[in-house]
């Protein structure tokens, strides 16, 4: 286990790490764990620099209770429909201490989303004793008995140390989902990009999680092998999802910001990058060579390029591989419109491309910057950074 600050320390009110999934987005966030125990990874700029520790199980109590008060204060605020005046709340939040308005910030949020849902930050909550990781669970469907989906995020290296048991157990005291980063079932890629893990842990871990009773969120990372490993990332990855079979394939493709270990590496020509194309025909690869399980694809991230490449295997296979077929047999220059429009926001999807007017936007926009087919995979590179 690797090292953490564990010194016992004054309670300093409400935290909440960085980030979380983008199917997180109206889920109340519990920061059980503070930054990530490995860190290494050459893709990945989050938490570089921070050190990793663990928040003891008091702190964390007293953060569910601090927003389950704020619950109750937004409740009696709120109106016959169950919504809350704004004036009203920033009344009461004026008279609030401010020690206390991250908690009530985050309280109303997830008022505001339906409160069903709770995510456990930050990158791998389950490293933490199974019995504090329980006792936290209990405490969450004690405060908030209504809620449907309690998730964490957990590497792969970590699920496979924990017992089946206390997996169990965890999930019979709420935890019902896992987000895995596998980003790639290769070898040879999770080796290059430091990844801390194999392709049989991950399938271990995977299946694991599955025998718990728990959902599984699997993250894959088109692009990540770069050009040189492309074909493999794309056939190890698809048979370690074969092998699993996750109730969700969540894609997340590789984008290079400057800060990250592997930025210097294709800076330096030793990480050749995939151009939008080349990872258009690795994510079709990738997708064609899913067999036999029924998971859920999603491409649930502003980094896509392919926003309706999901649907459920095996009855929509054939539907999202016509997306990027039909992508691959444009011309470049219709490629290159396509990508630019839909990284700026102008498109969606790939059927946008006939509506006249969001196609002349796009046009106006590829003219005003001399984008073309030659340099856009260059523009693309410093716009997708801005997203991470």
């Amino acid at each position: 286990m690797p090292q953490s600050n564990r010194r016992s320390k004054p309670y300093t009110g409400f935290e909440q790490g960085p980030i979380r999934p983008p199917s997180e987005a109206y889920s109340l966030l519990i920061r059980v764990t503070r930054n990530c125990p490995w860190n290494r990874c050459t893709f990945c700029p989050v938490y570089k620099g921070s050190r990793f520790s663990t928040r003891s199980v008091a702190h964390v109590i007293a953060d569910i209770d601090s927003i389950s008060a704020g619950i109750d204060a937004l409740r009696e605020l709120s109106n016959e429909t169950g919504r809350v005046n704004q004036a009203d709340v920033q009344r009461f939040a004026d008279n609030t201490k401010p020690g206390e308005l991250a908690a009530l910030s985050a309280a109303y949020n997830w008022f505001a989303g339906g409160m069903r849902s709770v995510f456990l930050q930050d990158a791998n909550s389950l490293i933490i004793k199974p019995s504090d990781l329980i006792e936290i669970l209990e405490h969450l469907k004690k405060r908030f008995p209504w809620i449907e989906r309690i998730t964490s995020y957990a590497r792969s290296h970590t699920i496979v140390r924990i017992k089946s048991a206390d997996l169990k157990a965890m999930c019979k005291a709420g935890l019902n989902r896992i987000h895995i980063g596998l980003e790639s079932g290769s070898d040879q890629v999770l080796q290059m990009v430091k990844k801390g893990v194999t392709k049989e842990i991950h399938i271990r871990a995977g299946r694991k999680v599955r025998q718990a009773g728990m959902e599984l969120s699997e993250y894959v990372m088109p692009g990540l092998g770069g050009k040189d490993l492309s074909r493999e990332h794309a056939l190890e990855t698809a048979d370690a999802l074969n092998r699993i079979d996750p109730e969700f394939i969540r894609l997340r493709t590789l984008a290079i910001p400057n800060s990250v270990e592997l930025h210097h590496q294709y800076r330096s020509g030793d990480f050749k990058k995939c151009t939008d194309v080349e990872m258009a025909e690795e994510i079709a690869l990738f997708i064609a060579s899913l067999d036999g399980i029924n998971s859920v694809v999603k491409s649930d991230h502003i980094l896509n390029l392919f926003q309706e490449v999901e649907g459920r295997l095996p009855a929509d296979k054939e539907r999202m591989l016509d997306v990027l077929y039909s992508f691959l047999k444009m011309p470049p220059q219709q490629q290159a419109l396509y990508q630019a429009g839909r990284r700026v926001g102008i498109f969606s999807r790939l059927q946008d491309l006939e509506n006249s007017q969001l196609k002349a936007r796009a046009e106006k926009m590829c003219t005003e910057f001399g984008i073309t087919a030659d340099n856009v995979d260059a523009v693309i590179d410093e716009i997708m950074k801005r997203f991470i």
